[in-house]
């Protein structure tokens, strides 16, 4: 099974030196972040960690169904931030049945 075009993207994003990945990472950014990723199966306080930075950030919130760890090619890596607009939105753009964004309300 091929990559579906949200994966593409994640992975331009990568590649382009635009994705952070893990909430150290995300932490330490203090803006231009457009987009944030979390993994359906991320811990309750990563979950909420996504939250406080989606607040933070004012940026939307994409919560991934599928193995997050594995499109990212890090282990155990559950949120990642898209600092590049035109990629964030192009994911956004291209939101499939393995993505869900987060409009409040449990995951």
């Amino acid at each position: 099974m091929g990559r579906t075009r949200i994966e593409t993207f994640i992975g331009f994003c990568k590649k382009s030196g635009k994705l952070s990945l893990g909430a150290g990472a995300v932490d330490t950014l203090k803006k231009e972040v457009y987009l944030l990723i979390v993994s359906v199966d991320a811990s309750q306080n990563t979950k909420k960690l996504a939250v406080k930075f989606k607040n933070r950030f004012l940026c939307p919130l994409l919560v991934c169904k599928s193995d997050f760890d594995v499109i990212v090619n890090k282990p155990d890596c559950k949120i990642a931030a898209v600092r590049d607009m035109q990629l964030a939105k192009a994911i956004l753009d291209n939101i499939d049945d393995n993505y869900e964004l987060y409009a409040g309300g449990n995951y």
